[in-house]
């Protein structure tokens, strides 16, 4: 017997196509590489101005001008690396955090997304991976046009200089989630001074770590700052003929590093996100 003038109940989220996590994930990712893309000379210059200066004054005029030894640049190449990776890991994720969180609040779109919120999270720490390596990509060539020659650079260890790469990045960008979420617009100008600046230069970038037995309190004192294992792990990989920390160490050190900083920085922007 047949019921007519029944009425069908839609049921929720029947009939609808459900999108998996990791196509969101893809689609947040696309959109801040669009981003990136589209303010890629601004990026640039932002990230890579500094050391570029570096190169020039210490890599090339103090060499010319015979103030320095010509074999430094063996030294400072992979110093260089490091900072670029830094400034430009970091910066990819702070500064949009800082404003995203900030006078714009444009986060507000990101967490409506289909996700959990550390998803979201952890897809700002793989863009700044992807522009880390896109500065270190670009300065490596930039320095060596400016430079010359440099006595001992190879590249036979190149997957040994990706994986660094990876990983430095993955920390400071984590740690640039962190920093991001944590501090106030009205504070980012004294996240540079107190936090990076002091990272830059105890950083091992400029002289090599085993440098600091003349100052044995130091040596061990830099140890805290993971930049001294991206610059490290850098002159082992594109320089190995000068004095390095092993490569084993570098990278155990930036692994636990680079984990402590995710766990941290998650947590923050999850915290932010709540409240």
């Amino acid at each position: 017997m047949s019921v007519t003038g029944a009425v069908s109940v839609p049921v929720p989220g029947v009939g609808r196509p459900r999108v998996r996590r990791s196509q969101v994930f893809l689609a947040l990712l696309q959109r801040d590489m669009r981003v990136a893309r589209k303010e890629l000379p601004f990026f640039l210059i932002r990230t890579t101005l500094q050391p570029l200066l570096f190169i020039i004054v210490f890599g090339f005029l103090l060499p010319k001008m015979g103030f320095m030894r010509s074999n430094y640049t063996a030294t400072l190449l992979p110093g260089i690396l490091a900072v670029s990776l830094t400034f430009s890991s970091i910066q990819a994720v702070a500064l949009p955090m800082v404003q995203d969180f900030g006078w714009t609040n444009e986060i507000e779109d990101r967490l409506l997304a289909p996700v959990p919120t550390r998803l979201i999270a952890a897809e700002k720490i793989v863009s700044g991976v992807l522009q880390g390596f896109i500065s270190a990509g670009f300065v490596l060539p930039v320095a060596r046009l400016i430079m010359g020659p440099i006595p001992g650079l190879s590249l036979a260890r190149f997957p040994e200089v990706v994986l660094i790469v990876v990983l430095g990045a993955t920390a400071f960008s984590a740690l640039g989630l962190l920093l991001g979420t944590a501090i106030s617009p009205q504070q980012i100008g004294l996240m540079f001074s107190v936090i990076i600046a002091p990272m830059l230069f105890f950083g091992c970038a400029y002289y090599p770590w085993s440098g600091l037995s003349a100052v044995p309190f130091m040596k061990y004192a830099v140890l805290i700052n993971p930049l001294v294992y991206v610059a490290e792990g850098m002159r082992g990989a594109l320089t190995p003929g000068v004095p390095h920390m092993p490569m084993l160490v570098s990278v155990a050190a930036l692994v636990v590093i680079g984990v402590i900083f995710w766990v941290l920085g998650i947590r923050s922007f999850e915290r932010r996100a709540i409240g």
